[in-house]
């Protein structure tokens, strides 16, 4: 509510069209009800500038306070309300009405998840296997902070930059065939996260991570379909990285019969290249 008690209802400014509307087709699940998925209709007034999570908010402030999602930044950056667009992994709060105006838009949670309710899917599958890769800085020795930080040259930074910016939408997974297929595999985000640290200049832990990510379904579980890095919002491009995640933990390996010492230089040779 804003002063003097009038209400804010976000999405809907912009060019008016009238009274035009648009239809969505949105997948509920309500586990109290049955195991089944089904879908429910809605009307809602079409603004070209609005985006499918400003419709799914007027469904829930204006028609049906029962339907369920997750949503928080609204700017692409928090990337929790990832959802299936026309049977596409889409951000929700970044794919516009207009792509689809005037057919119907369906929205339905996104594939390869347990489903907890409505949009909502269960993403602890991931959260576990990104633990097992360690995604932070590992140190042999941390040193004090009174020693100030651990500094890096802008070249530094740029090795890893793209792989940086992932922000855990799930899309990748949910356009992922390999990960449909065998729920064990790592999976697109996860991988390109450790190999994010493992370019990192501040990090120490990039032997374990290559041996973690070195498993049947880890990085050679991948077929390089290459969905995930076209799904993604952000250019992270999780394919490349995983592939280069194969070439560093082939190279290891074989360096490491052939000549001890080859394995350290390897390391730095990636951060390097």
């Amino acid at each position: 509510m804003a002063a003097g008690g009038a209400k804010i209802l976000i999405g809907m400014k912009g060019p008016d069209v009238g009274d035009a509307t648009i239809g969505l087709k949105v997948a509920r699940y309500r586990p109290e009800h049955g195991p089944s998925l089904y879908f429910d209709d809605y009307q809602v007034p079409y603004r070209e500038d609005m985006v499918v999570l400003d419709a799914l908010n007027y469904i829930k402030d204006n028609i049906d306070g029962s339907v369920t999602y997750r949503w928080s930044c609204r700017m692409g950056v928090c990337g929790s309300c990832g959802m299936m667009v026309n049977y596409v992994p889409r951000l929700t709060c970044s794919t516009f009405l207009r792509e689809f105006y005037p057919r119907p838009v369906v929205v339905e949670p996104l594939e390869n998840f347990p489903v907890i309710r409505d949009l909502v899917v269960d993403m602890d599958d991931f959260l576990e296997k990104l633990r097992e890769l360690k995604p932070w800085i590992v140190r042999d020795h941390d040193s004090p902070i009174s020693s100030g930080e651990y500094l890096q040259t802008p070249e530094e930074v740029d090795r890893y930059q793209q792989f940086s910016m992932c922000i855990n939408c799930m899309l990748c997974y949910a356009a992922c065939p390999v990960y449909a297929k065998d729920p064990k595999f790592y999976g697109p985000a996860a991988l390109a996260l450790a190999h994010r640290y493992n370019l990192d200049s501040r990090d120490q832990g990039r032997d374990e991570r290559l041996e973690a990510v070195s498993v049947d379904w880890g990085v050679w579980d991948c077929t390089f379909v290459g969905e995930c890095s076209v799904v993604c919002p952000k250019d992270v491009d999780p394919a490349a990285a995983i592939q280069r995640s194969k070439v560093a933990a082939t190279t290891k390996t074989m360096m490491s019969m052939v000549w001890p010492f080859g394995v350290e230089r390897t390391a730095e040779d990636e951060r390097e290249a």
